[in-house]
């Protein structure tokens, strides 16, 4: 249960980094990061498996480069159901995610070194 807690928070503390960052990302409060940080990790482990082998081919013909598109994607699908978490514009699907991922990664290896008995995994 502390680790979901503590990945929870490292998600929403990188939300947050990304609506500084990256313009199109808008999350109106701390409680809204959080919930968000729910969604985005329930969308990437429902629907992002399933998107990502239904684009299987056209992710080998694009070297990978298609899978920046079904992240960005599954980002926009989480802000779709957290009100208060807004992403509109090519740009902020694109980045978004890639800017989450490292905040979250920088994040996650932090807490892991303050508390190494717990688990931590980015989800991003």
């Amino acid at each position: 249960m502390l680790s979901f807690a503590l990945t929870t928070l490292a998600t929403a503390l990188s939300l947050l980094v990304v609506d500084l960052v990256v313009p199109g990302v808008e999350l109106a409060t701390f409680p809204a990061a959080i919930i968000a940080a729910i969604a985005i990790g329930f969308v990437n482990s429902s629907v992002r498996p399933v998107v990502s082998l239904l684009s299987l081919p056209i992710n080998f013909v694009t070297l990978g480069g298609f899978s920046l598109i079904v992240n960005g994607l599954c980002f926009w699908l989480a802000s779709l159901f957290v009100p208060g978490f807004i992403v509109q514009g090519l740009i902020a699907i694109i980045l978004g995610p890639v800017i989450l991922s490292f905040v979250n990664t920088f994040l996650s290896k932090y807490l892991a070194e303050r508390h190494p008995n717990i688990e931590i995994s980015p989800k991003a």
